[in-house]
């Protein structure tokens, strides 16, 4: 049985690739942390789904993973994963994000060189590398200009995977767009939003509460980007691809959807904004020209951004019944 290896197997988007591996026939192994447990949506796939322990900063830890799941395909999707969690952590965001890659590409490498077979590895590299980016939209040619701990870490991360392609390993970067679903955490703005109309639909809440209203972002569903990572994995050469719908909306834009969907069209009094969930340094307008995977990968998104926002109220008018 092939076998793949997916840091960050808990995630929004570690469930997603998972189960889409497994559904393939590939057996899959997880990287987490010491005492984390598997969510359900993971424990219901049985034996296809391989957990081991480890600390991301232990070498031989990693090392003993790699060897016991000999995978042909390994996915990182383990890392710091919010903005503003990286302004309070900068040092924990840039070890987990950064030094974590360099150590984990230098493993594959040698368990490559080590077993004589090709082991592919794509890093979920982010559209904040982009942030102070002066056009819109981006591609794969646009110059890194992070804007953030996090925007910063990734890109590191980002030009790690190209000194390692150019060493031989079929490493590739998946330059992930926001991509949302009803498995994102609430820590995340658009889950806020989408749980919070939802509550105040049902009476339950009274307000919400956010930062910019006017900030853009091109926002997809998360399955999709999770099927962009194996066809990027599984392409007959390795580089950096450009994952995202190429329409950007505005925060505004997405509670107004999330509104509608719950059924209150008046959503404006319902909305406050609040200086403290501002951005220190917010990005400039994030929008995806990912011609590249479209002809090379294949890919093409087809979940609509109001498709997008009804899937998740839906589930939080679903969770609160």
């Amino acid at each position: 049985m092939r076998s793949a290896l997916v840091t960050g197997i808990t995630g929004q988007d570690g469930g997603y690739l998972t189960e889409q591996l497994v559904a393939e026939g590939l057996q899959v192994h997880g990287l987490v942390r010491p005492g984390e447990p598997l969510p359900d949506h993971l424990l219901a796939l049985g034996d296809a789904v391989v957990p081991h322990e480890a600390e991301l900063t232990d070498d031989d830890q990693l090392r003993a993973v790699l060897r016991a799941s000999a995978p042909s395909e390994v996915y990182n999707l383990a890392g710091v994963s919010s903005v503003a969690l990286s302004w309070d952590q900068p040092a924990l965001t840039a070890e987990v994000n950064g030094t974590f890659v360099a150590r984990l590409l230098q493993l594959v490498w040698q368990e490559q060189e080590r077993r004589g077979e090709q082991i592919a590895l794509v890093q979920a590299s982010s559209a904040e590398i982009f942030a102070g980016a002066t056009s819109a939209p981006q591609d794969e040619s646009t110059p890194l200009t992070p804007r953030s701990p996090y925007g910063a870490s990734k890109a590191f991360a980002h030009h790690l995977v190209q000194v390692f392609r150019a060493r031989g390993l079929h490493a590739s970067n998946a330059v992930l767009y926001n991509h949302e679903s009803p498995r994102r955490p609430p820590t995340f703005v658009t889950r806020k939003i989408t749980s919070t109309a939802a509550a105040i639909a049902e009476g339950r809440a009274s307000e919400l509460v956010l930062g910019n209203l006017d900030a853009r972002r091109d926002w997809g569903y998360a399955p999709e980007y999770a099927d962009a990572l194996v066809r990027a994995a599984r392409h007959r050469r390795s580089d950096d691809y450009v994952i995202g719908t190429g329409e950007s909306h505005t925060v505004r834009d997405f509670v107004a959807a999330a509104f509608a969907r719950a059924g209150i069209a008046d959503w404006e009094p319902l909305v406050r904004t609040d200086p403290a969930f501002l951005r220190p340094v917010d990005a400039v307008e994030l929008v995806a020209c990912g011609s590249r995977a479209r002809s090379q990968l294949g890919w093409v998104p087809t979940v609509g951004f109001e498709e997008l926002v009804g899937r998740m109220v839906d589930a939080d008018l679903t969770a609160s019944r």
